[in-house]
């Protein structure tokens, strides 16, 4: 019966599609990760094999249902209102018992175990219970993935939501900002006509006056050159002059001319000296026009000079709405580029969602081969097991024998120590003995020393004597 039971739950074992761990992994995964304080420190490898105890187990189970559907303990423990039962505290050690059997008959199905029975819960078994164990312990692992990662897709979509709301918030910001700068107040309205209005004047005024400096400029130039020339005339004429003058003293003390001739040359030297006058006061007058036209020049690139500062400050005014304008388009093209990152963000979001369910396609297809490599394994596993079951009978015989030669070798040590002791006291004995008879030689020794010297002593006396 033993064999067929053991058959039986081999074929089980075959049959399933989790690992089924070890005692030492099952009782340190609920230590850590299904009970805590004084319950998990309790929980040792003898309260699963070889025989469970059937309150440890029953309270596994209860923690088990407790973590997953949270039903709290005193839940287990309390009969449904429906029941007319006439004596119910008869029924206050079966109701916990029932409601974990019943609650772990709805929950076991999901981990892939179908054939739970109420004597799993009442007298478990060392195997039945490794496998169910097992197939919880699969079911929570993969429950923790699952946690972990539907949580870490939901920090992203989190993240995700709040970088689009910041960015629909930028966007309204800036589709504000552009509103205020594109709209201009009426208040300003007026003065900005007007600076356009007073803008377009200043510019023709300043062409115009551009046109009229540079005509003048041009005058003052034709004036220059002629004043230039007129110097460069009277220059030459002063020269003729003085030559003119030395050559009539040179003549006077040479020629001694007729009144007539002299007075003539007199005349004609006086009208030449008068042109010559006459000359250089129309140049003199012609020079006071050109300084004053020069002064009016002075005057009018004052007026320039303050109608530019106009200008200047004109074109900063310019500058400054440019600068608007700027701002305006650079946030136009932020808004552009804020639309264009939400329309990505958001097929990103549509792409995730495609690989998320292509990797649980692949996740399934996988969990299909493990299992068929499950079933080979598992197989494959089987057969180790009766190998390892004949080695481990071969080792343990071979444990015996090592230790009965262990032993004979121990008490083989025993006896040489003991001979070892005995012959140290032996010898310590002998070596008394040995010393004791040196000393005894010793003495004699001297003793037939004495009496040697004493006969001689005796027998040379006796022959004086005689």
């Amino acid at each position: 019966m033993a064999a067929q039971q053991y058959e039986k739950e081999a074929a089980g074992m075959s049959r399933n599609t989790f690992p089924v761990y070890k005692v030492d992994a099952i009782v340190q995964f609920y230590r850590t990760e299904v009970l805590t304080g004084q319950e998990a420190k309790h929980l040792t490898k003898n309260d699963i094999t070889p025989n469970p105890k059937a309150e440890t187990i029953q309270r596994l189970y209860m923690r088990v249902l407790e973590l997953i559907f949270r039903i709290k303990p005193e839940c287990f423990y309390a009969m449904p209102l429906s029941e007319n039962v006439q004596y119910p505290m008869l029924y206050e050690r079966v109701t916990p018992i029932m409601n974990v059997y019943t609650r772990m008959c709805q929950f076991l199905p999901i981990c892939h175990v179908y054939d739970f029975s109420l004597n799993d819960v009442i007298s478990p078994k060392a195997k039945r219970t490794i496998i169910i164990l097992s197939a919880i312990q699969n079911f929570l692992i993969f429950r923790k993935q699952r946690l972990e990662s539907t949580a870490a897709q939901q920090q992203s979509f989190r993240s995700d939501l709040e970088r689009l709301q910041a960015y629909t918030r930028e966007i309204k910001e800036a589709e504000k900002k552009i509103e205020k700068l594109s709209i201009i107040p009426p208040e300003q309205q007026a003065e900005a006509k007007e600076l356009a209005a007073a803008l377009t004047e200043l510019t023709t005024n300043t062409q115009h006056e551009y046109q009229d400096v540079s005509a003048m400029n041009e005058k003052v130039a034709q004036c220059k050159t002629g004043i230039a020339e007129i110097s460069q005339k009277l220059s030459q004429r002063r020269v003729e002059v003085a030559t003119l003058k030395d050559e009539i003293v040179k003549l006077k003390s040479q020629i001694v001319e007729s009144p007539e001739e002299l007075r003539n040359e007199m005349e004609r030297m006086k009208e030449t000296v008068k042109n010559i006058k006459t000359s250089k006061d129309l140049a003199d007058e012609r020079l006071v026009e050109l300084q004053m036209r020069v002064q009016c020049a002075g005057q009018v690139e004052a007026e320039i000079q303050v109608l530019l500062k106009q200008l200047q400050d004109l074109q900063d005014i310019i500058c400054q709405t440019n600068q608007q304008k700027e701002k305006i388009q650079d946030l136009a093209a932020l808004n552009e580029a804020l639309q264009k990152e939400l329309r990505s963000l958001s097929t990103e979001e549509a792409q995730l969602k495609r690989v998320l369910a292509m990797k649980l396609d692949k996740e399934s297809k996988q969990q299909i081969r493990r299992l068929k490599k499950k079933e080979v394994k598992d197989q494959q596993v089987k057969n180790i097991y009766g190998q390892y079951d004949k080695i481990h009978e071969k080792r343990e015989e071979v444990v015996k024998l090592i230790e009965e030669k262990n032993h004979e070798t121990k008490q083989f040590n025993e006896k040489i120590h003991m001979l070892k002791e005995k012959c140290s006291q032996r010898t310590q004995k002998a070596q008394e003995i040995y010393d004791h008879l040196l000393k005894t030689l010793d003495n004699y020794n001297k003793a037939i020393e004495r009496i040697v010297l004493q006969t001689n002593a005796e027998f040379l006396k006796n022959e004086m004597k005689f």
